[in-house]
């Protein structure tokens, strides 16, 4: 070969070959232990009370997600095929999921009633104590839109808050000279007041327990519930039980803030909120026994 041949040869043989460094800027492939590492960051989602903050493998992999965005889709398909939304990755939710409707980790609303409950009136009172603690919890848009706001509800409260708000649903039957069963087509919250009314606070058993059937019992196991499932933390034992939501909680409620019933409830004026604060308004009769001074609600000026 001639050295005018090798020359141009050797010449056009650099310019055709890739260079070492465009290979290296290649994304890295996925490897079986990232894809152990995303299944192992969804299990730290489905643990509701874990923190990141409390743990530092939680806390790696969160940074992981964040500042890979291969490792972050891999994470959301995991969830994806297990039937679970991501709502949010932060350090102050962490990995906050939910399940689907199909999902295997769904625990569903009448699920809960069901197990809570087998009278339908009883189930119906699951439903709304559940509702109530919601709109308590976050009067306002703006208290949901603030990821640095916390809610704070107690047992007694939420009781003083429904039967306030069966109040307002009386008055309004009377207004509309129907005082009797509402229609099958009444909103909700109207055809269910009377169930509420009508059942005991508390009760009461020899050794001065409450009730699981009044509604304050039911309130309990609500919020019971809602505390082991990492939406609630309970902060001491007054009014029946003190509590303070979560980022979880503050999250799913959102999703749920434009459902018809919670926003029946909060349309009736029952919690009054201007400049931050809340509290019940007065009752009508100031030595109405359902809503005593010391009911231990959660807002005051």
């Amino acid at each position: 070969m001639s050295e005018y041949h090798a020359e141009h040869t050797d010449a056009w043989s650099e310019t055709a070959v890739p260079a070492p460094a465009a290979e290296a800027s290649a994304p890295a492939p996925v490897t079986p232990a990232d894809t152990a590492d995303a299944a192992r960051l969804v299990s730290f989602g489905l643990q509701p009370k874990l923190l990141p903050a409390r743990d530092a493998e939680y806390a790696e992999l969160l940074r992981r997600y964040r500042e890979e965005p291969a490792f972050a889709r891999l994470a959301d398909a995991v969830a994806t095929g297990l039937g679970l939304i991501v709502m949010e990755v932060s350090t102050r939710a962490g990995m906050a999921v939910t399940a689907g409707e199909d999902s295997v980790f769904a625990v569903r609303m009448g699920d809960y009633a069901r197990r809570a409950a087998s009278d339908s009136a009883d189930r119906f009172l699951h439903g709304l104590a559940h509702l109530a603690v919601a709109a308590m919890a976050f009067p306002r848009p703006e208290d949901l839109a603030d990821n640095g706001y916390i809610g704070r509800i107690t047992v007694n409260g939420v009781d003083a808050f429904v039967r306030q708000a069966c109040h307002r649903l009386e008055e309004r039957a009377e207004e509309h000279g129907d005082n009797t069963d509402p229609a099958t087509d009444a909103p909700g919250l109207e055809a269910g007041w009377r169930i509420y009314a009508r059942r005991s606070a508390t009760g009461a058993t020899k050794d001065a327990r409450r009730l699981a059937g009044s509604t304050t019992g039911i309130i309990g196991k609500a919020v019971a519930f809602l505390t082991d499932s990492g939406f609630l933390q309970r902060t001491g034992d007054d009014a029946g039980g003190a509590y303070r939501t979560t980022a979880r909680y503050q999250l799913q409620v959102r999703d749920m803030a434009g459902s018809a019933a919670m926003a029946e409830l909060l349309e009736l004026g029952v919690v009054p909120v201007s400049d931050g604060t809340a509290t019940l308004l007065p009752p009508p009769d100031a030595d109405s026994p359902e809503l005593a001074a010391d009911e231990g609600l959660p807002f005051h000026a």
